[in-house]
């Protein structure tokens, strides 16, 4: 049996792998600034979260929601303190695409309405729902269409209000992410952010704040969308969530019930899973992550914004999206990996991702500014 043929692979096999380096079968060593689409959060094999997962595997590696599982309540106490969202509550599952799933199934049962709005260049998943609300007719299937979404340009308030006029009694959910990812490393802007919330609250919309990839403290804040001053009604999250251990969720408002079945899942929240998120969390804060992601994140970008060959720079954090001038539009990724052994990523119009682990370091952002002008400067 061969595999379904599906994803554009890099031809390296990756076998080894800690802190912002991984290696190759060959033992040749690459920087990390990607993390596998923003996924590594504290690094590589970090010693506490490799523990953490090593010391569970003693106890119980997995038993179904149909008992306690003790460790989900310490995650949902501990991801309360990080976020400073103590008052709302912590569903479980495995993916950002399951997140966000439940989220807009769990604002139509609040709302009893069908409408969702979405954005011009969203990314929210791959799974029924959250295809439909992302902006990308090709993994769209037929089954997937909707006449339920409503597509809207990004950061566009007048299109915005204008459609709340219009369809507002009917409108379930917007979903938004605070940062684009896929979408290119475009920020939703704090007005835009602060309509959202305003017309949700007035035509009793529920506001999803979509941090599967912007979240978990990338942007500089916890959550991209705490950066507005505003409070979503639930936030999705996975990628940096376990650092590499397939773990997702939602946080929830105090506004919703909690009903018996209206929600479930084999798999999310268990023992394994929640070891891993909670390790996560722990070395997050331990080490001032969030804080390092904001300070050297804030050097990568302005660094970049002074090599003229860069045509524009965007993002927040160690979120961080570039365009290049030509002849270098195509070529310098491939060049990063192929010449200097760098891992990056990419998105739409041509545009370099930078997503590196949160425990960069200034040296290993040096590193990479080193690679870059030897490859710019090279051939200009």
């Amino acid at each position: 049996m061969n595999l379904f043929d599906v994803y554009s692979i890099q031809q390296i096999n990756i076998t080894k792998a800690k802190g912002s380096y991984v290696w190759d079968e060959a033992n040749v060593k690459y920087l990390d600034m990607y993390g596998g689409h923003a996924v590594i959060s504290i690094g590589h094999l970090h010693d506490h979260w490799q523990k953490a997962l090593k010391d569970q595997l003693d106890k119980i590696a997995f038993y179904s929601n149909s008992i306690i599982i003790k460790l989900q309540e310490q995650l949902a106490h501990q991801l309360g303190e990080a976020s400073g969202k103590e008052d709302y509550r912590l569903f479980l599952c495995n993916s950002g695409a399951e997140a966000n799933e439940n989220a807009i199934k769990l604002a139509s049962f609040y709302t009893g309405r069908k409408k969702v709005v979405s954005f011009s260049g969203a990314f929210h998943g791959r799974t029924s729902l959250a295809v439909a609300a992302t902006d990308n007719p090709a993994i769209i299937a037929p089954v997937n269409y909707s006449g339920d979404i409503i597509r809207l340009p990004f950061n566009d308030e007048h299109a915005l209000t204008e459609c709340f006029i219009k369809h507002g009694d009917e409108i379930c959910a917007v979903i938004i992410e605070g940062i684009q990812g896929v979408g290119g490393i475009y920020e939703a802007g704090t007005s835009f952010l602060q309509a959202i919330r305003k017309l949700c609250d007035q035509y009793g919309s529920i506001y999803i704040a979509d941090s599967v990839q912007c979240g978990y403290g990338r942007s500089g804040a916890f959550f991209s969308h705490d950066i507005a001053g505003v409070k979503a009604d639930i936030y999705t999250m996975a990628k940096g969530m376990g650092n590499g251990f397939p773990v997702a969720g939602i946080i929830i408002s105090p506004k919703f019930e909690a009903k018996k079945g209206m929600l479930g899942t084999t798999f999310g929240g268990n023992h394994l899973a929640c070891a891993a998120a909670i390790a996560v969390l722990e070395v997050i804060q331990k080490e001032n992550l969030i804080e390092n992601a904001a300070t050297l994140g804030q050097y990568i970008i302005n660094r970049l914004k002074s090599y003229p060959e860069v045509r524009s720079v965007r993002g927040r954090g160690l979120m961080i999206g570039f365009e290049m001038n030509e002849p270098f539009t195509t070529t310098l990724k491939s060049d990063l990996l192929s010449i200097c052994k760098i891992f990056t990523g990419e998105a739409k119009n041509n545009t370099i991702r930078l997503l590196p682990s949160l425990a960069l370091t200034r040296k290993e952002a040096d590193q990479f500014f080193t690679a870059f002008e030897s490859l710019i400067y090279t051939q200009s």
